[in-house]
């Protein structure tokens, strides 16, 4: 594998009346995390970049991080940093934004 951790956050967006994550903040989220992981050394063994749809549209904006396939959802900008120590760095799945499915 490449990459140790691939980050895929959702940039989708609908013709229709569907909250959308590309909408809310999709290419913003893209753009804190690549700068983020730029910021903590990890370019390079961590990828974040944007997807389509991955049909957690009810929870946008939302990503999914592999090779452990966890699901967040509601994700904010304040959110990326805790995202980026706990889970990506520290292995530690955050509760209050994983989405189960």
């Amino acid at each position: 594998m490449r990459y140790d951790k691939h980050i895929f956050i959702c940039t989708n967006q609908k013709p229709d009346v569907k909250k959308c994550c590309g909408e809310v903040a999709g290419m913003e989220l893209v753009k804190e995390f690549k700068r983020q992981l730029t910021e903590h050394g990890l370019k390079g063994t961590v990828r974040a970049q944007r997807s389509g749809c991955i049909d957690a549209c009810e929870f946008g904006p939302s990503l999914v991080i592999y090779p452990e396939g966890t699901y967040y959802g509601h994700v904010t900008i304040a959110d990326v940093c805790r995202i980026i120590n706990e889970h990506v760095v520290a292995g530690k799945v955050l509760e209050d934004l994983e989405l189960k499915f």
